[in-house]
């Protein structure tokens, strides 16, 4: 069955691999009984595939439950994200729905997610609208010293919404200005020109139409969140051939740290489990592995006979001097590396 490749996630998520995404599938090959995304993100390989065999299982995952639950809700029931998605962006909207969402929906999500068809719509439609008007990086990371009191916004003495120090030695929330480079539409970033300038019933329809197409492709997809690890067991032995696309947080040090759950350690021990099992598995396993040239996994991957493609991301904040990355050299620094058992790419 053929799938529309042009499906994109409808909001902004760096790192995402669209533009690489055919040679992914290329070498991958869309035959695999089984395929596997445990850094799912906004699952730009996923949504590339360019068809599925009936008896196909597509198995996604992320860490982060805000993700997770996105995809989740958009599965089960897009109207209703739609609805809570549909909002012109405000400031102190976007400030009290991001604390609500970091101090609130955040635990509660452990729970929701812990269930295999657990889901709230409502935090998925809020996340959403906010990651799409949020500038930068930090968006319900937790990080950042603002709280909000009867008297105002004030940056936290001691403590914030998480008590938890990240990279920037912030806690709680960051207060940004609602991003307006995309004309202020948020989640309608893609929506067709129209004589309102694409508000009113016309923004409302384009949204769920957008969400109702991605809730037919993940239709039969399996979304987990937690631990990248745990969507590589047993389940792997599905099938004549399975397919592992591994996109984890990169391990270089002078990126941008963009994600909510942010450890270059994670790298190395994906990279280690991907080795390990790609000689396990021989020609069985199609593993492509995304991170830097230099970064520590290169010489590791060609020594084990794994084969390299060299591509230019877009660019873009992640990989900005701002984003706290080493500028627009990053982003001709992006590598795949295939295993022995991918399929042969022009």
């Amino acid at each position: 069955m053929k799938h529309d490749t042009k499906l994109k996630a409808p909001f902004p998520y760096f790192g995402g691999k669209s533009r690489i995404s055919p040679t992914i599938w290329a070498a991958i090959g869309s035959d695999v009984e089984h395929y596997v995304e445990p850094f799912a993100g906004s699952a730009a390989a996923l949504l590339a595939r360019p068809s599925l065999p009936a008896s196909a299982v597509e198995t996604i995952n992320d860490r982060d439950g805000f993700v997770a639950n996105f995809w989740r809700a958009v599965q089960a029931d897009p109207d209703a994200v739609a609805r809570h998605a549909d909002r012109p962006v405000n400031e102190r909207d976007l400030e009290a729905i991001h604390y609500w969402l970091v101090s609130d929906a955040a635990p509660r999500l452990d729970g929701i997610l812990a269930r295999p068809d657990g889901y709230d719509a409502q935090i998925a439609g809020w996340w959403v609208w906010g990651a799409c008007a949020w500038i930068g990086t930090g968006w319900c990371s937790g990080e950042g010293p603002w709280s909000p009191t009867d008297a105002g916004w004030v940056k936290a003495q001691g403590g914030g919404v998480r008590r938890k120090i990240f990279c920037d030695n912030g806690r709680g929330i960051n207060r940004k200005l609602p991003h307006t480079g995309n004309n202020g539409q948020g989640i309608n970033r893609k929506l067709p020109y129209t004589g309102d300038n694409g508000r009113g019933e016309a923004r409302t329809a384009y949204i769920q139409a957008e969400l109702q197409a991605l809730s037919s492709r993940l239709r039969d997809v399996r979304v987990a969140s937690g631990d990248w690890a745990r969507v590589l067991g047993s389940g792997l032995r599905l099938g004549k051939h399975v397919g592992i696309f591994l996109d984890p947080p990169y391990a270089a040090t002078d990126r941008a740290k963009t994600y909510s759950h942010d450890n270059t350690q994670v790298s190395t021990q994906a990279r280690d489990w991907a080795l390990q099992y790609a000689q396990e598995q021989g020609d069985r396993a199609r593993i492509v592995f995304a991170g830097y040239e230099g970064q520590g996994d290169c010489q590791a991957f060609e020594d084990a006979g794994w084969r390299v493609v060299a591509w230019k991301a877009a660019g873009g904040f992640a990989s900005s001097s701002k984003g706290g990355g080493n500028g627009k050299a990053n982003a001709a620094r992006e590598r795949l590396w295939l295993s022995p058992g991918c399929l042969p790419i022009e």
